[in-house]
């Protein structure tokens, strides 16, 4: 999917805050509470989908404020739920709010705000009201809330899955998106029984993303097992078994994916150590099991390996990359399928 993109890069640093306070003429009025003498490089990428909307934006530190002046102009009353990886201040006539990194928060464009952060990555859906009338009323309840709840921290990962994934997705798959986005907000926001029955293949392949990012994230730990997984994702080893299944097993993966990284040391010739050495820097303190176990998943040595690289050459069959999953497939068909993305 191509989305919309809006650019100030190409600009003249004089420029760049002007052209950006353009862009979000009529829903916010831009102001910078930095210094702007070094311009305002900033990006938005915009989806479009259906009548819903997924925004990616990169921006310097702003303050975007929407007055009631603002709201009686341009009368849109999206719901908008965003999650930045820094800190953001929301203040609201009633309130103020300050939204830890990376926690997902709710607002209403129907509502005077203002909304100051630092130099950020944020993402936003943008929901209308028609689209979600049947929990309206919970929507407005939940404005101006942080979802710190498990079901929210959930909602933030799906996010991010999403952002980046559409860049992937061809426009055939916009019905299984609009349906993803709809039961996962529907089953985080509103997590009724019926919901989250609805949403289970897109909460499950959501949260099986997020184990695969930690074990990846933890691949030279020697501390990476089952038990450590289950504490850091605050979930039992029954639904770590469960969402691990497609993968072979939890110890099955884990092991795969450090053979992979042995295998991608030992191909570069660049890298100091023996292959001993990398391998135990992987967990792989027997050497003997080691090769056995990187011949059956590889169908050569880690010795024939290493010459190769040394010698310059490469094998076709053993430098594919292996992804291990796309998750968002794995949304969109709704547990369906091993596809993901």
């Amino acid at each position: 999917m191509i989305p919309e993109v809006v650019s100030t890069h190409s600009l003249p640093p004089a420029h760049q805050l002007g052209a950006w306070r353009s862009w979000f003429d009529s829903v916010f009025e831009v102001e910078r509470p930095f210094d702007a003498k070094d311009g305002f490089p900033a990006e938005s990428r915009h989806w479009a989908l259906g009548e819903l909307g997924f925004g990616h934006v990169s921006a310097p530190g702003l303050c975007a404020v929407r007055t009631a002046a603002t709201v009686r102009r341009n009368p849109v009353d999206h719901w908008v739920i965003a999650v930045g990886k820094h800190d953001t201040g929301v203040r609201t006539p009633g309130d103020s709010l300050l939204i830890p990194a990376q926690t997902p928060f709710i607002v209403s464009l129907g509502d005077s705000l203002a909304s100051e952060r630092v130099a950020d990555e944020r993402l936003h859906l943008y929901l209308p009201r028609d689209a979600f009338a049947d929990i309206a009323p919970q929507l407005d309840a939940a404005r101006n809330t942080v979802l710190t709840a498990g079901l929210g921290k959930l909602l933030g990962d799906f996010m991010r899955n999403l952002a980046r994934e559409l860049p992937r997705l061809a426009p055939e798959d916009l019905p299984r998106v609009t349906s993803a986005v709809r039961a996962m907000v529907g089953a985080c926001v509103v997590p009724t029984a019926d919901r989250m029955v609805i949403a289970t293949g897109q909460i499950d392949a959501t949260r099986l993303q997020k184990i695969r990012h930690l074990i990846r994230r933890n691949i030279e730990s020697p501390e990476l097992n089952a038990a450590m997984l289950c504490g850091a994702l605050d979930i039992s080893r029954t639904q770590l078994y469960r969402l691990m299944q497609g993968e072979g097993g939890v110890e099955h993966y884990i092991r795969r994916l450090r053979l992979e990284a042995c295998r991608d040391r030992l191909l570069d010739a660049t890298r100091p150590g023996t292959i001993g050495e990398i391998a135990a820097g992987l967990g792989f303190e027997d050497a003997s099991q080691f090769s056995r176990a990187f011949r059956r998943e590889f169908g050569v040595s880690p010795r024939e390996i290493r010459i190769a690289a040394l010698a310059g050459e490469s094998h076709a069959a053993l430098t594919e990359d292996w992804s291990g999953g796309r998750p968002l497939r794995d949304l969109l068909r709704n547990g369906e399928g091993p596809e993901a993305a």
